[in-house]
């Protein structure tokens, strides 16, 4: 995993864990990634189960760094079976399946560009969307409604990659992999700046 991916599987229980924070505990030593040959960080469940240990040794007993080390060394030191991370790849008679979605509400996600396949394969960002406007629908809200969604996501991406933009045109040694975390921390960020600017327009709307 990359370091993006292990704060969005930290934040949900963690919300003030940033990239920034896991990095300073690598550059403590209580975590050791690996490297890849262009410098990009690689994490695995270990480190993400270690990272929760420490994190939650921080928040619910103010542990100082140094016993949490001693303490992860005593606790986490034996060996652990890691789950295997299957990529997910759907076939469309699948992806209707699991979304719970009919082929015609489908045909309309991809009519209005929300989802497409690659290689006629729908992957777990496509079954997260199909499900997500299956559950919408409820609500009498349809793909044709949220286009302006995924106008408000296409412009976001736009500013990602105007951050990432010059990281990239360096073209030194790991630059990729920068460009992907930070890509990844400002799409946290964003995420977590939309959700609240909604929350608060909405709570204008009831008069709040």
């Amino acid at each position: 995993m990359s370091i993006g991916e292990v704060l969005a599987l930290l934040q949900g229980e963690f919300p003030d864990v940033t990239v920034s924070k896991i990095r300073f505990l690598e550059s403590e030593g209580l975590i050791e990634p690996e490297r890849s040959p262009s410098g990009f960080r690689k994490f695995t469940y270990m480190h993400v189960e270690q990272l929760r240990f420490i994190l939650t040794e921080q928040r619910d007993h103010y542990l100082p760094l140094r016993v949490i080390k001693d303490k992860m060394a005593e606790e986490l030191g034996r060996p652990r079976v890691v789950p295997e991370v299957k990529e997910v790849r759907l076939s469309r008679a699948e992806l209707l399946e699991a979304s719970g979605l009919d082929e015609e509400a489908l045909t309309e996600l991809e009519d209005y560009g929300l989802l497409a396949p690659v290689a006629r394969r729908y992957d777990e960002d496509a079954l997260k969307i199909a499900r997500s406007v299956g559950a919408l629908a409820k609500y009498g809200l349809h793909a044709r409604h949220l286009r302006a969604v995924k106008a408000a996501a296409e412009r976001e991406a736009g500013l990602v990659e105007q951050s990432v933009a010059p990281i990239l045109k360096r073209r030194a040694p790991g630059a990729i992999g920068e460009a992907d975390e930070v890509a990844r921390e400002l799409s946290g960020r964003l995420l977590e700046l939309h959700a609240a600017l909604l929350r608060g327009s909405v709570r204008s709307v009831l008069g709040g």
